[in-house]
């Protein structure tokens, strides 16, 4: 697979993306270091997926320049594909076939030897290993996003792309895919994650660059992003009594006094 380790793994230039009259990304730039976890932070319709987008190759920028793992993304589109993967906002696997099935197809697409062997050892890496000759469709959302992010590394790209990978999950799928996400980057992938979830930013990235009206308004990493606000005060605050204060302080003391020696 191609690679050119002096290059930052991903590195966007005054990216612009309009549609009609509507600018859509305004001179979008950033960096993104080897095996660190970028988060890209910003509300629906900030241009996060139109980032994505023009960074696999999908779309073409108006301007501006982008790299991932040291190709240009307009004159070296193919290099550029064989050293990513992205995973969608839903999970893209087949709910007929097992987990495992699932893991060996896009082996065999991709014309890679020992597909089983691939298959298992990432059933294993994930979790999923008891389930695997489950079919996906008794999985839960968690159990399938664990799955659509094992079948994106198949074939071991050096660059993953997730657009906003827990959109639609419950708490506990959020924190299987949180994990996930962190082993990956422990084993040297650079990640980029697009999110809209402040604690999702601030839990899984190494840096964050908050995305407004299609540019980068701050881009750091959580401790110089905290920085930009004033120091924490401490005030008074005067607290209101609840319901149970309330009923405590009027029958509490009477009741146990009364219950004292007394069968309830």
């Amino acid at each position: 697979m191609p690679t050119r380790p002096q290059a930052p793994a991903i590195q966007v230039q005054g990216l612009e993306k309009s549609y009609g009259k509507l600018r859509v990304l305004r001179g979008v730039e950033f960096g993104v270091a080897r095996g660190s976890i970028f988060a890209l932070l910003g509300s629906n319709g900030a241009g996060k997926t139109t980032v994505v987008r023009i960074l696999s190759t999908l779309l073409k920028a108006d301007a501006g320049t982008a790299g991932v793992n040291g190709f240009d993304v307009a004159t070296q589109a193919a290099d550029v594909r064989e050293s990513i993967s992205l995973t969608g906002q839903f999970a893209a696997v087949d709910e007929i076939l097992s987990g495992r099935e699932n893991l060996v197809l896009v082996a065999r697409l991709r014309h890679l030897k020992g597909p089983g062997k691939i298959a298992d050892d990432l059933l294993e890496r994930f979790s999923l290993a008891d389930a695997g000759a489950r079919k996906v469709s008794t999985y839960s959302g968690g159990m399938r996003r664990r799955l659509d992010i094992a079948m994106s590394l198949i074939g071991n790209p050096p660059v993953i792309f997730l657009d906003e990978p827990t959109t639609g999950l419950d708490p506990q799928a959020r924190l299987e895919v949180w994990q996930a996400v962190r082993e990956l980057a422990g084993q040297g992938t650079t990640v980029l994650l697009t999110t809209q979830y402040l604690d999702e930013a601030e839990h899984l990235a190494d840096r964050i660059a908050i995305l407004h009206e299609g540019r980068i308004i701050v881009n750091g990493t959580l401790t110089e992003l905290k920085q930009l606000l004033p120091p924490a005060k401490v005030e008074y605050v005067e607290k209101q009594p609840t319901l149970e204060d309330v009923f405590l302080a009027l029958v509490g003391a009477d009741s146990k006094d009364r219950n004292v020696g007394t069968n309830a």
